[in-house]
């Protein structure tokens, strides 16, 4: 309470002190809070800079809630006022974006946002900095907001980089001017695709290449600061020029530059420039350019005291290999394997069998390579490692001869490793005929080379063993005895194993009943497998995390590799499958299209690999408009239980016992109103991606849940919910999906839709798991809005002016008139208006400016004929939309969806 009193004082002194108690001792649950409160709010408008300092330190050092919905309304004010101080204005941008970060939902977006731009403008650099801070966190959530921030961020990155050391000095660190902000500033340009405006983008390559130059120039201090402020601009800009990936010549430069770190004495910058290059070898441009430094990241890989470089190094030789080079890269991680550490042993070994297998133009070659991985770290061979390696044998008849006299040599050595058992166990009893006929591999010496090995070999690979040997007494009916009495022999017959005990059991008795003709019928060569992912490629991903699809994936670079068996067949693109583009995590082996170009920024994991236009339609495949409506059976209607393709248990959420939907819900929505892809929702838990495609009454979604996490989600229930009246007017069949999520996985989850009448609320999707053993729960609105049922139709003129008169009662006709959120593009306001559903007809309104939209909303009970005029007025900023429909509640909603877009 003597901490609260001393907020009242006039006194500097005291006043820091009340604060300071208060920000570091007193809980945001104090029932002093709404004294504090009032103490700070009388400070915040006394207009006394100094007092305002204190307050904006104390909310945002405490930064609750309760302070965000007591000044968050207050502080954009103080920020973009004409007679703030230059310290208050530093203060008050920090302090929002505490509160930003603490709750985002409490800051109000709105008039200040487009002025807070303008602080980049600001004469005081501090202000500039906390300004730049605050605008790259908020564009992040709404980047079209502040676009406007490029072109100044670009002139006063200029102005920064052509300045000599002396024309900003109170910010001039160590000869370097206003690092800090130079980074922040080419931080903030990373938040955005390349500059459209040609001016702009020359500004700012100009300043790209200053920098680059200046990398150049002999130090102007042998201090650490000046080369580490020096070094921190120069990687910040090479990290928006790997962003862009669009100037050729730029990204060569970079790569020759980080190449001069590459035997720098810091360990630190050898460190990044390996990073960095790693990123920079998956570009088209500079891919070459890397390549050239592969002796000296091979000799780093050897001789690199510091193993997270190593690790790097080894990283960047798997991203800058490709046909060329592929057998010199992979000979060099084997050699390396050898004397590898031991953490990043099983990564090293996963890097090797991806590459043999996606560069193997001869398979011998990948033979050798997938063995010898085996020879040098079998304790580090995953399962998934040797069973992909027969998969690709098994489907290719020109290397079974080989693939069976290498492993029969491999299986000689004394000290054999179990994994090289198990793929000369099932190789040998597949293709050993195939080497039968030399006598030093005959069928005799073949058996008993295996079975030597079997007494040390643990439960699973003697199963595998005994399968071999069967699979011997049908290729080699010379060997039926012996291999009778090994079967017969009483440690086999009575084993502890019920495993082993039944297949010594049941392989005895099929190799003394059956006929020679069923013996071979029922083990005859297995068949070819079915081509599908590499289950290594996947493991690698999951080992890697989330975030590493868009460095592991290379199809750009060599897209013939793809029709090797180690390839990945592309998915058949029809409506019940969706495109690999759907794959939100990252975890199938084709890199989606989108994600190629546009690589993720380091601060974001997961890729948005839909495309964010305003008009983004999906194509989930060339079927024709009957076959996808002859697909789509509708759900029963005899009964509610009939929506669901497997009914829900009786512990299923019902509208009642759900949790409201979140805040941002509509939001949320609202993205999708032009739009059927993209990502619905996202926080550090999970992501939800959506993918759907509506014809006539009919749609189909599909909704790809990601763990984001490490740990498994356990009990993971979404359940489609349909509020109120909806269930009559929207049917919706779900088909359930696994209880079990595991970390960094995703699943898959097919919603077919038929809309049976007109409706007003979509409906929701309530989703509840168990993380870390805590329960959670989340609703959110389903991007289903009565404009998916849009047919577009076309009409001349005269028809259209004649539909609209008849479409005059005053009920039918719905207006608003409201101020634009967006920046006013005639393009993009097209695209928006075919996004929504309607055709745009030409040469009908007679201001060219206003755009003229018609459509048909196809439900199964009735049609609703829809027409739709949109006015914008460029000079104050402003629309007017006016929709007449024939059925009254529809106009009013699809007014409101409408507006809410521009």
């Amino acid at each position: 309470m003597e901490a609260v009193n001393l907020l009242s004082s006039n006194k500097y002194t005291e006043k820091q002190i009340g604060y300071l108690f208060i920000s570091v001792l007193v809980n945001s649950n104090s029932e002093l809070i709404r004294l504090i409160n009032n103490a700070i709010k009388n400070d915040l408008a006394s207009r006394n800079p100094t007092f305002m300092c204190l307050a904006l330190h104390c909310i945002a050092n405490v930064g609750s809630r309760e302070m965000g919905e007591a000044f968050a309304a207050d502080i954009p004010r103080i920020l973009v006022a004409g007679d703030s101080m230059d310290s208050v204005k530093q203060s008050a941008a920090l302090c929002l974006l505490r509160l930003y970060k603490a709750s985002p939902d409490l800051v109000p977006m709105g008039e200040w946002t487009a002025r807070v731009v303008h602080l980049l403008n600001d004469q005081h650099m501090g202000v500039v900095t906390a300004a730049v801070s605050l605008i790259t966190c908020l564009c992040k959530k709404n980047p079209d907001d502040f676009k406007t921030c490029i072109s100044l961020a670009v002139s006063r990155l200029s102005r920064i980089v052509s300045s000599a050391s002396t024309d900003l000095q109170d910010y001039t660190y160590y000869f370097v001017p206003a690092p800090w902000l130079s980074v922040k500033l080419l931080r903030l340009l990373q938040c955005y695709p390349p500059p459209e405006d040609a001016a702009v983008k020359g500004r700012l390559v100009e300043c790209l290449e200053t920098v680059l130059n200046k990398a150049q120039e002999p130090p102007k201090s042998k201090k650490v600061q000046h080369s580490n402020a020096k070094n921190a601009i120069l990687f910040e800009t090479i990290s928006l020029i790997i962003h862009y990936d669009s100037e050729p010549n730029l990204l060569v430069r970079a790569c020759n530059q980080l190449g001069q770190f590459l035997q720098h004495r810091e360990t630190n910058l050898r460190y990044l420039a390996l990073e960095s290059m790693c990123t920079l070898a998956s570009s088209e441009f500079s891919h070459e350019a890397v390549k050239t430094h592969i002796d000296t990241v091979i000799n780093a890989l050897k001789t690199e005291r510091d193993v997270s470089v190593r690790q790097r190094a080894a990283d960047l030789l798997y991203a800058m290999c490709d046909r060329s080079n592929a057998k010199q890269i992979v000979s060099e991680m084997l050699r390396y394997l050898e004397t590898a550490d031991y953490a990043i042993r099983e990564e090293i070994v996963l890097k090797v069998a991806i590459l043999a297998e996606k560069y193997a133009v001869d398979y011998s070659w990948y033979v050798d390579t997938i063995l010898n991985l085996i020879r040098i770290a079998g304790d580090y061979v995953s399962e998934e490692v040797w069973y992909r390696v027969l998969q690709i044998v098994t489907n290719r008849d020109d290397v079974q001869g080989y693939a069976a006299k290498t492993v029969f040599e491999a299986l000689q050595a004394p000290a054999c490793h179990e994994n090289m058992v198990k793929v000369g166990g099932y190789i040998l009893g597949e293709f050993g005929n195939l080497i039968a006929g030399d006598p030093r591999s005959s069928p005799p010496v073949q058996f008993s080379l295996l079975h030597s090995k079997f007494h040390l070999c643990s439960v699973a690979t003697r199963a595998l063993l005994l399968s071999t040997y069967i699979k011997f007494i049908n290729l080699f009916p010379e060997t039926k005895a012996t291999i009778q009495g090994v079967l017969r022999a009483g440690s086999q017959l009575r084993n502890a194993d019920v495993e082993l005990q039944q297949r010594a059991v049941e392989y005895l008795t099929l190799s003394s009943v059956a006929s020679t003709d069923v013996l071979a019928t029922v083990l005859e060569e297995m068949p070819p497998f079915p081509e599908r992912e590499s289950s290594i490629l996947a493991k690698l991903k999951r080992k890697k995390g989330p975030g590493a699809a868009s460095s592991l994936d290379d199809g750009r670079r060599d897209a013939s590799s793809n029709d090797i068996n180690g390839g990945v067949e592309p998915t058949p693109s029809t409506v019940s499958t969706p495109s690999p583009s759907a794959d939100l995590l990252g975890l199938r082996a084709a890199p989606p299209p989108a994600a190629a170009t546009a690589p993720a920024s380091a601060g974001n994991l997961l890729v948005d690999v839909f495309s964010d236009g305003p008009a983004a339609q999906p194509s989930l495949g060339p079927t024709p408009e009957e076959a996808f409506l002859s697909e789509l059976e509708p759900p029963a209607p005899e009964s509610p239980m009939g929506l669901l393709a497997d009914p829900a248990p009786a512990s299923d959420p019902g509208p009642e016992d759900i949790g409201p939907p979140i805040p941002e819900a509509d939001e949320l929505l609202n993205k999708f109103v032009c739009k059927n892809n993209g990502v619905l929702f996202e926080n550090q838990l999970l992501q939800i991606g959506v993918k759907s495609e509506f014809r006539q009454n009919l749609g189909r979604m599909y909704l790809f849940y990601g763990n984001k996490t490490s740990v498994q989600f356990q009990n993971f229930s979404p359940t489609v919910v349909h509020p109120g009246d909806l269930q009559t007017q929207l049917a919706v069949q779900t088909k359930r999906v696994a209880a079990q999520v595991d970390g960094g996985a995703q699943v898959q989850q097919v919603l077919n839709i038929e809309c049976l009448r007109d409706f007003l609320t979509p409906p929701l999707l309530s989703l509840r798991f168990r993380y870390g053993g805590a329960p959670q729960s989340l609703t959110l609105k389903l991007p289903v809005t009565i404009n998916k049922f849009f047919q577009p139709t076309e009409m001349a003129a005269q028809d259209f002016f004649q539909r609209w008169k008849q479409l005059s009662l005053p009920l039918q006709e719905a207006q608003k008139i409201f101020k634009a959120n967006h920046p006013m593009d005639a393009e993009v306001t097209k695209a928006k208006l075919l996004g929504f559903g309607s055709a745009l007809l030409d040469n009908v309104d007679p201001n060219p400016e206003n755009f003229v939209g018609a459509g048909i909303i196809q439900t199964k009970a009735l049609q609703v004929g829809c027409l739709l005029r949109l006015e914008p007025n460029a000079q104050a900023q402003m629309y007017r939309l006016t929709l007449r429909t024939s059925k009254e509640p529809v106009s009013r909603h699809l007014c409101e969806l409408l507006a809410q877009q521009f």
